[in-house]
């Protein structure tokens, strides 16, 4: 099995105007989530929400950081998981199966470092 990020990329103001009864709906997506990628024969090793992008520091060639994201548009990376899949095709058949209502995923491997430095 290959290990693949999958990150979500979505509109921030898509969360900022979401009732809460919205947010209870968005956790029980993931939670279905997370139980379809065993069903698939996955498995989950990894994953997180991130804090908005308006807490974001960005550090550009060499120590120049400053406030906010790195990259200017309407979708930002919001959250990933780690998945592991037998391959690509399987790595993106889970990715399909992830919430991302205000945006989209991106399915990328993760490099084994160990065996490939580069």
């Amino acid at each position: 099995m290959s290990q693949f990020a999958i990150l979500i990329y979505e509109d921030p103001s898509f969360y900022e105007t979401m009732p809460p009864e919205g947010w209870a709906t968005v956790v029980d997506a993931h939670r279905t989530f997370t139980e379809h990628v065993a069903e698939l024969g996955g498995s989950l090793t990894g994953g997180g929400a991130l804090a908005p992008v308006t807490t974001a520091t960005t550090i550009k060639r060499g120590d120049t950081a400053t406030n906010g994201p790195f990259v200017r548009s309407r979708e930002a990376l919001l959250g990933y998981y780690v998945v592991e899949a037998r391959d690509l095709d399987h790595a993106v058949e889970l990715a399909k199966l992830c919430p991302a209502s205000g945006g989209g995923v991106e399915v990328r491997p993760l490099v084994d470092t160990a065996t490939n430095p580069f």
